[in-house]
């Protein structure tokens, strides 16, 4: 897949398009890649996705946009699975929030990127104000594909309801709406190694944002191994303030550091507690385990 981080300056040969934030990749976004990518090989020409980094809501309003549920690298790992052979990064600034629906048609769509197609949902808008609907790419003669939402038990998918789920720690209702369990995935940094001093070492992954769709301690996979995972800002270690996903993975002893790892939550163990004293915490630490071998055995139980 080829990635663009600036628009091209040069006409692209056509493609089929969709264009979004792609948030969290659920089921309504599945759809739409599955959709594009059937629309390019029948047309046979290339498909590409436009999205934007920051997230729009991120740009106007940073103190009450709603909490990532996928950093940018891992957007571009879905649409590579997905296959998907360009994505335009575009960097979301006052400049392109300030263009008029057809200056954005004309100027980006036609001109930088020789969109043939546009796919996307029956609620899009676009353009300065959102002034721009599905009625404007009709006029604008594009051929236009318009997917109806995707409900699930008779309610609508979107970001908002796999954020809520994650919020109330509901990861069945998460894994339903995103096909697949929810997951967050960065490179293996030092830490201060107080887990190993605490005889539960723990990987600690990257966090590309302070404001995750979740945190507390769970029953988490980190590359397929059973492990304990806390996401939070650990409130029991004195001036600590930064947030941190530290993965504890079950019975292994590998050095995981500079990897890039993928933790997958399953089962939401406890909310993040202030504990007395480090004994109080090493003691919690050791039923967490307990519990997240309990859940894993479980499972495996109940597939056979």
């Amino acid at each position: 897949m080829q990635v663009f981080r600036h628009m091209p300056t040069v006409l692209q040969s056509p493609c089929a398009l969709t264009i979004g934030n792609f948030d969290g990749m659920h089921l309504g976004h599945q759809a739409l890649l599955r959709q594009l990518t059937e629309t390019a090989k029948k047309l046979n020409i290339s498909s590409a996705v436009m999205t934007f980094e920051p997230h729009p809501r991120e740009f106007f309003a940073p103190e009450s946009a709603p909490p990532r549920l996928s950093s940018i690298r891992e957007k571009l790992e879905y649409f590579a699975e997905a296959g998907i052979e360009k994505t335009y990064v575009c960097r979301f600034n006052r400049r392109l929030a300030g263009l008029t629906p057809q200056e954005f048609m004309q100027t980006i769509l036609r001109k930088s990127l020789n969109a043939n197609s546009i796919l996307v949902g029956e609620d899009f808008r676009f353009g300065a104000m959102r002034a721009g609907s599905i009625l404007d790419f009709i006029e604008a003669k594009f051929n236009l594909i318009s997917l109806p939402q995707i409900d699930l038990n008779a309610v609508r998918v979107s970001s908002t309801r796999v954020r809520n789920a994650l919020a109330s720690g509901d990861l069945q209702m998460a894994q339903l709406l995103l096909n697949r369990p929810y997951s967050i995935s960065g490179k293996v940094v030092h830490g201060a190694k107080r887990g190993r001093q605490l005889g539960f070492p723990t990987a600690n992954v990257h966090m590309r944002h302070e404001r995750p769709a979740l945190t507390g301690v769970y029953a988490v996979k980190l590359d397929g191994l059973n492990s304990v995972a806390n996401l939070g800002m650990r409130p029991t270690i004195a001036g600590v303030s930064k947030l941190m996903l530290e993965v504890h993975v079950l019975d292994f002893n590998k050095n995981l550091y500079d990897k890039h790892v993928h933790v997958e939550f399953f089962h939401k163990i406890r909310d993040e507690m202030k504990f007395d004293d480090l004994d109080a915490l090493k003691a919690q630490i050791a039923k967490d385990v307990v519990v997240a071998k309990n859940y894993f055995e479980t499972a495996v139980l109940s597939q056979i």
